[in-house]
């Protein structure tokens, strides 16, 4: 089945300057392209890896737009306004579980407020149903979001309300990896979504594909229905867990730490492992914060640095020092005694000159916390 047109042209990922612009090599020339994604894609957009791109129209500002990528040999549609086509596609052909027979009366259904995007004709009742495209997988795991996403929040609050009302309402999540058995809000990254998608459980339809892209670029009928392991998202979904938290220090500082004295800490990027066994989210966004009181090592530091980003690893074991020994591997320096008072580590806080979010080692160390880890958990529950 062929959704995307004409033949795509392959080409080199280089870096990505911003959301929907990224930076590649096309036959030996450096060329720049447009990215129909807002995701993050930290664990798909790696140095090297191979873009597909099709030719824009000449009046558009920049010459390309991607529309997928290449991961362990397999094609992953990037492009998520083309989500619904392929959606459309595969309701057309009853290719969707549970949606079979399933009829398109219009894209874009209002109601009050909110925006769907289909409007469907099943069993002679009329159905709405929301799409999202997923493309942040472990090798048997998908997960959604890559990225906080108030606005499917409120999809699935809004599907919740209709269904109250008596309307059918759903959302189908097309995960486009062929490998995928298994599919789990994103709960490290967006709380709030996972436990909202908890809460939709057995009111609507909730179903989640697995698709497969051809080396041609044409979709393959082969659809797979993915597990939700309810059981294991409810028991993850707390605000409570590990945080890495990342400061940016504009030069070279010395800096009083409380019972460590005068730090010296040279420019760069630091990575502090911290955690909390209740109130994650309010810990990290404590952090953000200049005015408090000093209380943590790390507070002295903030005091002197930009707040970068902290990422939550929301998880029921104690692995704080796991993770300060996991950031050490893939930093440049450490500051000897800072964050480990009451433990035996070196340090929990470490340094680098580059962005760790455009350091591999450190993407490839975060999915494995964050993606397999939890993956290898699902696959041993389910055997």
């Amino acid at each position: 089945m062929r959704i995307i047109p004409g033949k795509p042209r392959e080409a080199l990922f280089v870096s990505r300057p911003n959301r929907f612009v990224v930076e590649c090599i096309l036959e030996g020339k450096a060329v720049k392209a447009y990215m129909p994604n807002p995701g993050r894609l930290w664990e798909l957009l790696l140095p090297g890896c191979t873009l597909y791109l099709v030719k824009n129209r000449m009046e558009l500002k920049l010459p390309y737009t991607v529309v997928a990528m290449e991961k362990d040999g397999l094609p992953v549609l990037l492009h998520t306004h083309m989500a619904n086509d392929v959606a459309e596609m595969l309701l057309n052909n009853s290719l969707v579980p549970g949606l079979e027979g399933a009829r398109v009366v219009r894209r874009e259904a209002v109601f009050g407020d909110s925006r769907f995007d289909f409007l469907l004709q099943k069993d002679g009742r009329e159905m709405v149903l929301e799409i999202k495209n997923c493309t942040l997988f472990g090798d048997k795991l998908a997960m959604f979001p890559d990225a906080v996403t108030k606005r499917g929040s409120r999809h699935l609050e809004g599907l919740l309300e209709l269904a109250s009302s008596g309307t059918r309402a759903g959302v189908l999540f097309l995960v486009q990896w062929p490998r995928a058995r298994y599919f789990m809000p994103e709960y490290h990254t967006d709380l709030a979504f996972s436990q909202t998608f908890l809460r939709c459980r057995g009111r609507i339809f909730l179903e989640a594909v697995a698709l497969k892209w051809n080396g041609d670029l044409t979709l393959d009928r082969h659809v797979r229905k993915l597990t939700v392991p309810w059981d294991m998202i409810g028991r993850k979904s707390r605000d409570s867990g590990c945080y890495i938290l990342i400061l940016r220090l504009a030069k070279d500082t010395r800096i009083q730490v409380g019972g460590l004295g005068e730090v010296f800490f040279r420019k760069g990027y630091y990575l502090y492992a911290g955690s909390a066994k209740k109130a994650l989210t309010k810990r990290m966004e404590r952090h953000g914060r200049l005015r408090k009181k000093l209380f943590w090592h790390v507070d002295h530091l903030r005091e002197r640095a930009f707040f970068y980003k902290a990422l939550a690893i929301r998880t029921e074991e104690d692995i704080e020092c796991a993770l300060a020994a996991g950031l050490e591997k893939v930093s440049q320096w450490k500051v000897p005694g800072f964050g480990c008072s009451d433990c035996s580590c070196v340090s929990h806080l470490f340094g680098m000159d580059a962005d760790p979010l455009r350091h591999p080692p450190f993407i490839s160390m975060l999915y494995d916390y964050r993606i397999c880890a939890v993956e290898r958990e699902v696959v041993h529950a389910h055997h």
